[in-house]
């Protein structure tokens, strides 16, 4: 079946449920975001692109984007990042103080909140805000080969006057010795990293070099080596989805990062990227429809890993 049939079948299907979740109040920006919405797009090795639903319309990509600045940190000190993130599921909430607490301000791993404000302390070394800030922009739009993704400042805004519980995370690990920087310099980065604006076919496009062993099959650049490429997409499979990490692997069975924005990102190792969007959550602070979507698309083309 036609990739574009597949698309289009699992938006019909869906349609009914378009709405069910809640989406992310606790930030007032997304808070005004329509639950209803819905967008999906695949992007495969070879470059053909299908899409349906609002697969154009940017959103927040929120924590999604924890994958790309991971890459970029390990980029500039490899494995030395791992002395200061772990890399085990966390089996509690994206932003939970308990578990850091316990681990002495060491997170679990680098795409729970806690780990991403690591990761952004790691871009910070050397620069300005503002300037590792550019850096993450940059990269996204080199992978996505599209000039026009932008941070939503509106997004950004709302985050840094309402994101208490992260800047507590950060006070609390520079309080361990594990913020080099002081929090409110790596919250400003990680902030704007989360409001990035993208579209369902951006981001499939921009997570393509995961689905080909770090390289970009259109382009036939290199992003990162083919172990750090499997290495990223190992933490996506156990750790992308939060405290639902497991079920997700259990009903989809592809390496994902999803965002409180609605939004998730998978990788089909030898085959291609997909991105999905519908803004409400369910109760793990994943997409909830986007979740069905995930697992609808994987049954009908058989793209899972296992």
């Amino acid at each position: 079946m036609a990739l574009q049939t597949t698309l289009d079948e699992i938006a019909a299907e869906l349609a009914p449920r378009l709405g069910e979740g809640k989406v992310a109040d606790y930030i007032p920006e997304l808070a005004k975001v329509d639950p209803r919405k819905f967008g999906m797009a695949v992007v495969t090795l070879d470059g053909e692109t299908a899409a349906t639903g609002e697969a154009l319309e940017p959103f927040s990509i929120q924590s999604v984007s924890k994958v790309f600045t991971l890459a970029l940190a390990l980029g500039r000190v490899g494995d030395g990042l791992w002395s200061r993130v772990g890399r085990e599921p966390s089996g509690s909430a994206f932003n939970s103080i308990v578990q850091l607490e316990y681990e002495k301000g060491v997170p679990r791993n680098p795409l729970i909140n806690a780990g991403a404000i690591v990761v952004a302390d790691v871009l910070l070394a050397g620069r300005q805000p503002r300037e590792a800030i550019g850096e993450i922009l940059r990269f996204m739009r080199f992978l996505a080969d599209d000039e026009d993704i932008v941070i939503d400042r509106d997004v950004a805004k709302s985050e840094t006057e309402t994101g208490f519980r992260n800047r507590a995370l950060a006070n609390f690990m520079r309080g361990f010795g594990n913020l080099v920087h002081a929090p409110d310099l790596a919250l400003g980065v990680y902030f704007h990293q989360c409001a990035i604006a993208m579209s369902c076919v951006q981001l499939a496009r921009a997570g393509l070099f995961l689905a080909d062993g770090g390289r970009d099959p259109v382009t036939g650049r290199n992003v990162v080596s083919r172990e750090r490429a499997r290495r990223i997409a190992a933490l996506m499979m156990t750790c992308g989805h939060y405290d639902g990490s497991g079920d997700f692997a259990f009903r989809v069975g592809l390496p994902g990062k999803s965002g409180v924005g609605g939004g998730i990102l998978a990788a089909a190792p030898g085959r291609g990227a997909l991105a999905v969007w519908s803004p409400a959550l369910n109760a793990k602070g994943n997409s909830l429809v986007g979740s069905l979507a995930m697992e609808l698309f994987v049954r009908k083309t058989g793209w899972s890993v296992f």
